[in-house]
Formats: structure tokens, sequence, C-alpha cells
């Protein structure tokens, strides 16, 4: 057997533990076939070498929850992800409006929710640069709106319109409509009536948003919520060569008529197995269990500090939940539940608990994404029941998110356990990472960097916040490869690098374990390859025959 590429130069990590460092490895048909001075052997004529130039190669990374599709094409509105205030806010608004006049609707996502005081944002400031056309931006958790006031007048949101279900339009004390819009049910009205883009617009977004997602070193995805529409446009991507990834589709399941959609589900599923192309799945179904703690939706076992009457809110009633999570489950789908507060988590837990007890034993990998406030009665629940934690870690250090939103809103005692990496990891539960891209940063180096320090870019605070929480290098790194691997069934093909695995491997120019944690943000990504092809390559990455 001659190798196909060769690599070395360098120190190649595999997350194996029983070989966790090499200086070689051979790749032939797609998959690594050696390691070390074996792989060395199989050097022949036409094998490309890689010299890592005393960098490293290391399991590819995966990201467990991400939304390539909603954020590709999100970020092709007004760009309000990088504003610092309102007024930058309002200012994008009003550049894109005069640059776009014959758009229908302005739409802008992943802005922050901290720039209004109280996550509270005023129909007003829109209005006075765009008052003829609707207006609706999302913030980057994708569970607030800002709408201005011919956007809701579009939705039927007046004084006199009741709140509508699993959701809130703020008002204001005349009971006129604020602008601030808070969970689907307040902001699926105006969705519905925005203008679809078009198929070569949506298959851009994937052909963009995947090829930053390569770059970053990630072959492999979950897309956290794919509406029925959106299934054909990941097939069409993949047919024609677009997408620099493999995907796990999430097909999303809503409260409202959920029992008349399972049938579509299974439907969805075969018709990506017949006509993915070998690169997407659709084995999850996506559920909402509640909101985000920020806008006072996540679900709370206890009332919120600054709102005694408010416990958070719901999406699904307990009993249709676990309802609802039996029935896909016993359709051989994997549950992905979003779940934030305790009590959402909690409710997460007792449907798949339903269902493990309703359905008998099978190896089902349910999920329970974010897992930002458990319960500590809940912890040990999350091995018990087999339930992967898939944890977006950049979201575990004290940036103004937490500090002027989340800690006030939970208190100082909730506040000090929230996102629980080592103490899940410790009980034996499996723990998968993430981005939410667009709500955060996609490169896993980001991710990693905070799980191992949990501060913030800056180094804030010194010794970590809640520093019993910080994991290894090695935990982080296995949760991005081997955990996501695990996630999506595929932990017998990739996450590690062990000769007969697909070559799935990403170059980064230094060595992580010599880097400060805090400084691996800033390692170049050299190159990553999936299943043995490069997706991504740098001028940096050296390569020769």
């Amino acid at each position: 057997m001659r190798a196909d590429t060769l690599f070395t130069g360098g120190r190649i990590h595999t997350g194996d533990p029983g070989d966790p460092v090499t200086h070689a490895l051979a790749v032939s048909s797609g998959r690594v076939s050696a390691l070390g001075d074996a792989a060395l052997a199989l050097r022949g004529p036409g094998t490309e070498v890689v010299d890592l130039a005393g960098g490293s190669l290391l399991p590819s990374w995966g990201d467990g929850h991400v939304h390539p599709l909603l954020g590709g094409i999100g970020l092709r509105g007004v760009p309000v992800r990088d504003c610092t205030s309102l007024d930058e806010v309002v200012e994008a608004v009003r550049r894109w409006a005069g640059e776009n006049p014959d758009a229908e609707w302005i739409r802008g996502d992943a802005f922050d929710p901290w720039l209004a005081e109280g996550g509270l944002f005023d129909a007003r400031l829109l209005d006075a640069v765009v008052p003829d056309r609707p207006v609706l931006l999302r913030t980057m958790d994708h569970h607030t709106g800002w709408a201005n006031t011919e956007a809701l007048r579009r939705g039927g949101f007046t004084a006199g319109s009741p709140q509508p279900e699993n959701g809130e339009v703020v008002r204001r004390p005349d009971g006129e409509p604020l602008g601030t819009l808070r969970e689907f049910g307040a902001l699926d009205p105006l969705l519905r009536l925005v203008p679809e883009p078009g198929p070569e617009e949506q298959l851009a977004a994937l052909r963009d948003t995947t090829a930053a997602l390569a770059a970053a070193g990630i072959t492999w995805v979950q897309d956290a919520w794919v509406e029925p529409a959106q299934v054909g446009v990941w097939i069409a991507a993949a047919r024609a060569g677009a997408l620099s990834v493999r995907a796990g589709l999430g097909l999303l399941l809503q409260p409202d008529g959920w029992r008349e959609r399972l049938p579509g589900l299974a439907a969805d599923r075969a018709r990506v197995a017949a006509e993915g192309a070998g690169q997407l799945t659709a084995h999850s179904v996506k559920f909402f269990a509640d909101g985000v703690v920020e806008s006072g939706t996540a679900a709370l076992l206890e009332p919120y500090a600054d709102c005694p009457h408010s416990h958070g809110s719901a999406n699904w009633r307990p009993a249709d939940l676990a309802d609802a999570v039996t029935a896909v489950d016993a359709l051989g789908f994997q549950p992905h539940i979003h779940a934030i507060g305790d009590r959402g988590v909690k409710l997460a837990l007792d449907a798949i608990e339903a269902a493990a007890r309703r359905n008998g034993p099978r190896d089902r990998r349910p999920v329970i994404a974010h897992v930002q406030l458990v319960d500590p009665a809940d912890l040990p629940r999350f091995a018990e029941l087999g339930v992967i934690a898939n944890f977006e870690p950049l979201w575990a250090q004290t940036d103004p998110l937490m500090t002027e939103l989340t800690l006030p809103r939970l208190g100082p005692a909730r506040g000090a356990r929230q996102y629980r990496i080592a103490a899940l990891l410790a009980s034996g539960a499996r723990v998968s990472f993430g981005s939410d891209w667009p709500v955060t940063r996609y490169e896993p180096l980001a991710g990693i960097a905070t799980a191992v320090t949990r501060q913030t870019p800056q180094g804030v605070p010194a010794g970590g916040w809640l520093p019993e929480e910080r994991i290894s290098l090695t935990q982080a790194l296995t949760a991005y490869s081997a955990g996501v691997a695990h996630q999506a069934f595929e932990d017998e093909l990739w996450g590690v690098l062990r000769p007969g695995l697909r070559a799935d491997l990403v170059q980064l120019a230094a060595d992580p374990h010599t880097v400060p944690p805090g400084e691996l943000p800033g390692v170049p990504v050299l190159g990553t390859w999936l299943g043995g092809r490069p997706t991504h390559r740098t001028a940096l990455a050296p390569a020769g025959g």
C-alpha cells in the first residue's frame, strides 16, 4: 500500500489514549493507513508529503450545535453583528436601507442583546430612519427581535392584540408594543411575512459558511434547526459539491401539530439518505424546551431574581414533550433538545427518561444542548440516561451578556452553578462541544480556550470564572472531536487518528499543548482534510512530493 499523503515534521496528537502522540501519519484512499515509522515506510512515488514544520496535526473538529444556513442567510442582511451601540445599529439600518431601496423587508441578525438596558429595544429608534418599510432585527441568541412600527403593524401587534402563545410582545405603559419581541410565538408572525431568499442565495450561504467552518478545522456539523423547506437546500448543496463539511440535519419539531409532522420527519430522513450525496444524515429531531435567561424566557425552578413573579417559559407542556420525544424515539430518531434553565433541563431529562421507559433499551444517544443551569439533583441523570451534554463553551465566561443580563436575572446562588462542564464529565456523562453560531464564534480554538481558562479574551477574571469547572486541554479537544463524533453516531469513523478510520484532520501552526491556553485562538489553522481531501489549505502549509 502506498500513502497518498504523508504528514511528518511535527507532533501528531491522535486523540487515542493508547497511542496519544506520534511523528508521522499516512493517508491512503481517504483513511488513516499507518502511524509512526510504519507511516514513513508507505512513502512512495506520487505521495504528497505535508511538512508540519514544527506544528501539529490533530483529529479534526466537529460542531455539535450550529446553524450554517440560518446564520449564513441572516448575515447577508444588515451588518449589525459587530455593532457596539444602539446608534451603530440604527446607522447600519439606515445605510443598508438606502443602499437597497427595493428590499421589501430590512433584516439583520446577531446583534448583542445587552446594547439596550434590560434588553428592551424601542421601535421608535428604527422608525426614525426607516418609517415606511418593515424592519426586523434579531439578537445573537435569536430569541429576541427588534421591530419597527411598520413590522409590528404587519404582524398584527397593536395595543389591543393579545399576547401570543409561547412568546411575549413587550409593551409600553399605555399598552402599545415597545418593539421588543421575545421567543418564537412573538417572532413567527413576522418571520412568516418575510420573503424567503431564492435558491441561489441559500446555496451561496451554505457554500460560504461551510467553507468558513472548514477553515476553522471543522469537518462535521449538526445543523440544529432545519425546517422542512430547508432539507432540499442542503440536498441541493451536497449534490452541487458546495459543502466543505459533512452535516447532520436536526429536523425541527414544534408543539403545534407535532403529531401530524411525524410522517414528514421520516420522509425527510429517507430523502436525505437517498439524495444527500453521502455528505448528509437526518437522524436528529430538534426540540426547544425553553428560551434563554437574558430575555427572561428560560424555564427556571425558582423565580427570576429581577422578576419574582416569573419562572420563565416552557415551550412544551411536560406531558406533550414526553409524548413527542417518545414518538420520535420510537421512529429511531435522536432527540436534540435545547434546554437552558434548570426547569427546562429537568423537563428534557424527564422526557428522555419517559422515552427510554416506554420504548425500551437502544443506543439512542439523546442530546440536551446548552445545559446552562442544572439542578444539582439532575446532574447524575445525564450519565444514568446516556444523555450527551452539548455545551457551547464560549458562553462560560463573564462577558457583558453574563454580567449585565444573566447574573442579575439569576442571582448569585444560581449564577455560581452555570455551565458545569467539569462536574458533568466527573459524573461520567458524555460531553460534546458546539458554537451555536451565529450566536457566538464558530472557531473551536476560541471555545477550547474558554473551556480551559473560564476567562474572557482579556484574561478576566484572573483565576477563571467558577474555576472548579475548568477542564483540561485534552478534555476540551476531545469534546470537539471524539465527543461530537459520538453524538453523530460516527465514533467508529472519525474523532481519533487510528489506522482504518477516516482521515479527518486539522493542521495547526503550533502544538496546542505548548501554547498558553489564553493564546489558543490566535494559533493559525493551516489545513483541514475531510476523508483525506483538503477542504482548507493556507500558503503557510507546505507540501512536497
